[in-house]
């Protein structure tokens, strides 16, 4: 274990410690260039107070919270929609011969322009934050588990059939543990794009919300305090992103063990 350890700083953590350095010495050196406007790139000073300013501001919390209750309702109804959608076009040819070919098409499509229409039908409350962020989050799970059922080992499958197992059966008992790790990273894909809905949902017309905070940082001219909004934001998604990384490389892990055993002669 420490030997991986050392192996790990030598290889990858020292370069990516000096990515960093080099990254802030960049942005310290453009902020005192005056080759931008004063305060466009603030120095890390500034922006460390800004950073600071943010983490210990209420407001913050209960706007983080609006948005955070707007992801998980789009995450909920999006994600949902996506797997059964998901398990259908895996699953049958004929809905796959049908239909894929149209979530193939609108998927990469920037879902912003759905949002006049969102406004119309769901308001200007909410909803319509909801709405434009179960659609980003609905199109990366669709495809992750279309191509995680067909992943699935026929063998499995021929048991399943041998031992006539009913169509839910076969969905609890073989198709969802065999695709744990499609899902995550079905999950990991639509968490990021419905985050990004959502907050883009927030700056165009909205009065709560973190999007709508960054907006007004940005209408006041407050780099420092936009910036640090932004950082925030960032981490916190990348945090979420290394944990379903991480769960959907263990998943992995123990279903490859699990093939291994079965595999091993007796």
């Amino acid at each position: 274990m420490a030997a991986a350890a050392r192996l790990s700083w030598d290889g990858t953590a020292l370069p990516r410690l000096l990515a960093v350095v080099l990254l802030l010495a960049a942005w310290q050196a453009l902020a005192l260039s005056g080759l931008l406007f004063r305060d466009v790139v603030p120095p890390l000073g500034a922006l460390a107070a800004g950073l600071v300013g943010v983490l210990v501001d209420g407001g913050f919390y209960r706007n983080l919270l609006v948005t955070a209750w707007e992801l998980a309702a789009a995450l909920a109804i999006g994600g949902s929609a996506g797997l059964a959608a998901g398990l259908v076009l895996g699953a049958s040819r004929f809905a796959a011969a049908a239909f894929e070919r149209w979530v193939n098409y609108l998927g990469p499509t920037p879902k912003i322009i759905l949002f006049p229409v969102l406004i119309l039908l769901f308001g200007v409350g909410l909803g319509s934050k909801m709405a434009m962020g179960a659609i980003s989050c609905f199109f990366p799970v669709v495809i992750s588990v279309a191509a995680g059922v067909r992943g699935v080992d026929p063998v499995l499958l021929r048991v399943g059939r041998s031992f006539r197992a009913r169509l839910h059966q076969r969905l609890l008992k073989i198709y969802l543990p065999a695709m744990v790790g499609p899902l995550l990273n079905g999950a990991r894909l639509g968490f990021g794009v419905a985050l990004i809905g959502v907050l883009l949902a927030e700056t165009k017309l909205s009065n709560q919300g973190v999007g709508f905070i960054v907006m007004q940082a940005y209408q006041r001219f407050d780099m420092p305090r936009m910036y640090g909004l932004l950082i925030v934001v960032v981490a916190m998604a990348a945090a979420v992103n290394v944990l379903l990384e991480q769960a959907a490389a263990r998943a992995g892990g123990r279903r490859r063990k699990r093939r291994d055993k079965g595999a091993e002669p007796t």
